[in-house]
């Protein structure tokens, strides 16, 4: 209901603000939607920091504790570690070789940029020396307080690993502090949310003022490329399943559909958690085993998030004409496969902001369009959890091989 108000929102300001485009009512409703969209823009971005930093620490000891726990934990892991960067690698080669072959119109993504330029600026590319400089932050405190995503996400990474050094007894303290900061920062970005119907409203009569019925165009091209990320990671859970479940395409296709209705109708993966469980029993992985992967898939895991995360900040780009550098490209793919560890089980909006914007910010994008592009997730949403919900099963199969051996469809243990 929030995402339909939401979207309601962004058709109702684009609508108003052409009504009223060059007309003195417009000019006055233009400085009103002006500081409101602003406002809500920098609630939006004072959350990313402290929630990033929180949700990666408690995201990387869950996952580290969750590898010692057993040789079958270690493994799936290890699937889901590797699946996650190759997402990341993915959205790297393949967005852009999209873009070139399908771009954005260069009058709608014009009317669309100067609508939305009014916040953040389009950052510089660093040369390579200054890059690997900034890698290891001299002073984390002011990489945070500089949005220096990339040196503060490996300080942060550190650290965290850091953590799982010390005994049980002193790590404790830590864990339930950063837990219970990236609990309250999930308090805080709610109530931001809960106000996003007026702050899109507002940016989009700025647009809609600006650009006209044109951004409809831009954001349906934006939906279209993003969700086929979403298919290429669907198809490579078939190749999952396939070679490494080492089950038929039929077999597998018939075990996971009634858990890719219930993503459809639900976007939820923990939703589509009892119909994965039937669906892994279905292919011949024992009970014991399902029960202990696939909750740790939907716990730590999620395939599509780099790819279409990742998507995302390389599609503001291509929006903002910015030529995306080797190194800009590496650092995204960097903050998307780790920070996405941290970014599980949250809302689809929350989630939206706080795993998208520190990849964007890594790699000198603008985040400001995250604001328009979270009215019309909806779409993308579904491609998500139909993917993660697929892979989470295929993986599951492949880890049950791995640790069990082949085994008769329908045996349970």
């Amino acid at each position: 209901m929030a995402a339909f108000i939401i979207l309601i929102a962004l058709f109702a300001g684009l609508g108003l603000g052409v009504a009223t485009a060059s007309t003195p009512f417009g000019e006055t409703l233009t400085a009103i939607a002006k500081p409101v969209g602003g406002l809500w823009l920098n609630a939006l971005k004072m959350t990313v920091v402290p929630l990033v930093v929180a949700l990666l620490i408690t995201g990387i000891t869950k996952t580290a504790e969750a590898a010692k726990a057993g040789k079958l934990a270690g493994r799936s892991v290890l699937w889901f570690l590797t699946i996650l960067w190759s997402s990341s690698i993915m959205a790297a080669l393949v967005l852009p070789a999209l873009l070139n072959w399908w771009p954005l119109d260069a009058s709608a993504g014009e009317a669309l940029k100067s609508g939305l330029a009014t916040q953040d600026k389009v950052g510089t590319p660093p040369g390579i020396g200054d890059f690997l400089l900034s890698l290891i932050p001299s002073n984390p405190i002011a990489a945070a307080a500089n949005d220096a995503i990339l040196p503060l996400t490996i300080f942060t990474t550190l650290f965290a690993f850091a953590m799982l050094q010390l005994s049980p007894e002193r790590r404790a303290p830590l864990s339930a502090f950063f837990e219970a900061v990236a609990d309250v920062m999930l308090v805080v970005i709610g109530w931001v949310l809960w106000l996003a119907p007026v702050g899109v409203f507002a940016l989009a009569i700025l647009i809609g003022t600006q650009s006209g019925f044109e951004a409809l165009g831009a954001l349906a091209h934006y939906v279209i490329l993003l969700s086929s990320l979403g298919v290429i990671i669907t198809l490579a859970a078939y190749g999952v399943a396939i070679f490494g479940g080492r089950v038929s395409l039929l077999d597998y296709q018939r075990a996971v559909l009634p858990a890719q209705a219930v993503a459809i109708s639900t976007q939820s993966s923990l939703a589509s958690l009892p119909a994965m469980l039937k669906g892994v029993v279905k292919l011949g992985v024992k009970q014991e085993t399902a029960d202990m992967v696939l909750p740790l898939a939907v716990a730590l895991f999620r395939a599509t998030g780099p790819a279409l995360n990742l998507g995302v900040a390389i599609y503001i780009a291509h929006w903002f004409g910015m030529e995306l550098t080797p190194l800009q490209l590496a650092a995204g793919v960097a903050v998307a496969a780790t920070t996405t560890i941290g970014a599980v089980s949250l809302p689809g909006t929350i989630s939206f902001i706080s795993s998208i914007a520190p990849i964007a910010i890594a790699m000198g994008v603008p985040i400001e369009p995250l604001a328009i592009l979270l009215a019309v997730e909806t779409i993308p949403d579904i491609f998500r959890t139909f993917g993660n919900v697929s892979m989470d099963v295929a993986v599951t199969k492949a880890v049950a091989r791995q640790h069990d051996g082949d085994s008769p469809k329908g045996e349970t243990a």
